[in-house]
Order: C-alpha cells, then structure tokens, then sequence
C-alpha cells in the first residue's frame, strides 16, 4: 500500500481509539484485521483503497478461511472492514463500502452434550434426604421425561399438570407456542412424592407447581443451581446443567424411534432443521458401535 493509503488507516484508528472511545482490546483487534488486509493488497500489488473492489475482500476472507481461522474471528475482521470504508467514504476517499455485502463462512454448529442413558440413570436414582430433594428430583424427572425448557418447566403451574393422563400443557413456550407433552410413569411418582410435601410447605397456595423454600416460585437460577449441587453431592463427574437433560431425552428419544417428526413435536421446534442436530448425535453413536462391532471396520493390531 501507498504511504497516503497506510496513513488513512491509521487515522481511521487515532478517530476509533480517540473520538469513538472504542476499548483498547477492540483498537488492537481492528488495526491488526486492517494490517492483515493491507499485507494481503502488498501481496496482490493493490496500491490504494479505491482499487479494492468487493471481489478482492472476498478472496482475502477466503485465504484467512482457508488458514484456519475461525468464522467468528473472520466476522470480527469483516466488521472491522466495513468500519473502516464507512470511515473513508466520510472521507470521500472512496465512493463505495467493498465490504459491505460480504459474509463470513458459516460457523459449524456445536453438538449439544447428552448424558447417556447409565448416567441419566445414576443421576435420577440417588436417594432424596429431605422435601426440597425430592422436590429437586421431581424436576430432574420432569426435565428427562417431557424434554422441557429451563423457563417452560419454571412456568409450570399446577393447573398445567394432568397426572390422571400422564400429560402437562406447555402455554406460550418459545415462540408463543402451547404444546401438550405425555408424563412417564417414573416423573409421575416423583411428582406426586413431591406434592405430599409440597402441601406442608410455605407458598402452597401459589399456582406453581414448584416453589422455594421461602414459598415463592422456583427461580431458573435456583433451579440450575440446585442441579449442580446435586451432582457434586452424588460424585457425578459430568458438569450437568438442565438443558443437558433436555438434550439428552431428545437425542435417546430420536435413537430408539428414528421419528424424527416426533421428537420435533415434543421439543417444540419451529423448524425440523434445529432438531436434526440430534440425528448427527445419533449417527455419532452409530459410527462408535460400528467401529467397535463391525470386523474390518477398525485397524488391526500389530502381531
């Protein structure tokens, strides 16, 4: 790059650390994607930035790709792009934002972690000593039988449960969408335990089905802290949090019926696509049996 150009960008910076009040980590993370852009137009004999055109930005996001670097820091440094052509058509240094139409590469989903099913098992059969662990295992159960939401299961009312069905009514869950979910017979006793206490309990007259110590609704806070402690108390060594559980009865759900509608249904999906990321779960399991069963599927030892 021209020296004219070198010094537009570092006015751009002087303008983002002084007049904009931008964080020194934020300065530094914009002038080093500016220095990686300006070494790749050296590399391209492209002198000035007028002469960068959207094609050139695409093919500098797809070397930084093709090196590794993650979706999320190509997003940061197209961020950092746009910023600073918004910065030099102010400047009436360039007509055009090349920047602005480009996409970073999508970032690949994470697959959620599941418990399998030996330790869904260990975690539910531990002993409860008083009220609020009983009450504490009722949302566990809960939890793994219907695949609710940590807000959807706090929200439950008393009203919403039909233990005589085997079913509970989800109002207005994530997207305003009501569903109704079957109970299994295990989270049935364990609720009905817990509302033999429930009954002794302060704030048993309020509408929710689980309540506080201090007889006020069950928080998601609490909730999810009450989880942890459970699983220290009992050694269980996965750091467990409630939408693990969730996870879990999709992904257990989904191995033994492959219906994947279904399992669409129950976790009130709006779209098919947010559940198929458990039949990549299930492949996962799959491909583990297989490597361990099939006879040329794994390498032989060395004899």
């Amino acid at each position: 790059m021209t020296k004219d150009a070198e010094s537009w960008l570092y006015a751009f910076l002087e303008q983002l650390q002084v007049e904009k009040r931008a964080s020194p980590r934020t300065v530094e993370s914009y002038r080093r994607d500016l220095l990686q852009l300006a070494d790749y137009c050296d590399k391209q004999a492209i002198t000035t930035w007028p002469a960068l055109t959207e094609k050139d930005i695409r093919a500098f996001v797809a070397s930084r790709h093709r090196q590794g670097i993650a979706s999320r820091s190509l997003q940061r440094a197209l961020s950092a792009l746009r910023s600073f052509f918004v910065f030099l058509i102010k400047q009436q240094v360039v007509g055009k934002n090349p920047a602005q139409p480009i996409k970073a590469p999508k970032q690949p989903k994470k697959l959620p972690k599941v418990l399998d099913v030996d330790q869904v098992t260990g975690l539910l059969e531990a002993h409860a000593e008083d009220g609020l662990e009983v009450r504490d295992l009722a949302i566990f159960e809960l939890f793994y039988s219907s695949g609710l939401r940590l807000s959807e299961l706090s929200n439950l009312d008393l009203s919403h449960l039909d233990l005589a069905s085997g079913s509970l009514t989800v109002l207005a869950g994530k997207g305003n969408k009501s569903r109704v979910l079957p109970v299994g017979s295990k989270a049935i006793e364990a609720i009905t335990l817990w509302l033999g206490y429930r009954q002794q309990m302060p704030g048993c007259e309020l509408p929710a089905l689980f309540i506080s110590s201090r007889g006020k609704r069950l928080s998601l806070r609490s909730i999810q802290t009450r989880l942890t402690r459970w699983c220290s108390k009992h050694g269980i060594p996965a750091s467990i949090h409630p939408h693990m559980l969730r996870h879990s009865f999709a992904s257990h759900l989904l191995e033994s019926s492959q219906d994947l509608r279904a399992v669409q249904e129950l976790l009130g999906h709006s779209n098919i696509s947010t559940t198929q990321i458990y039949t990549h779960l299930d492949f996962q399991h799959l491909a583990t049996v297989y490597d361990k069963a099939h006879p040329r599927a794994h390498k032989k030892s060395n004899r």
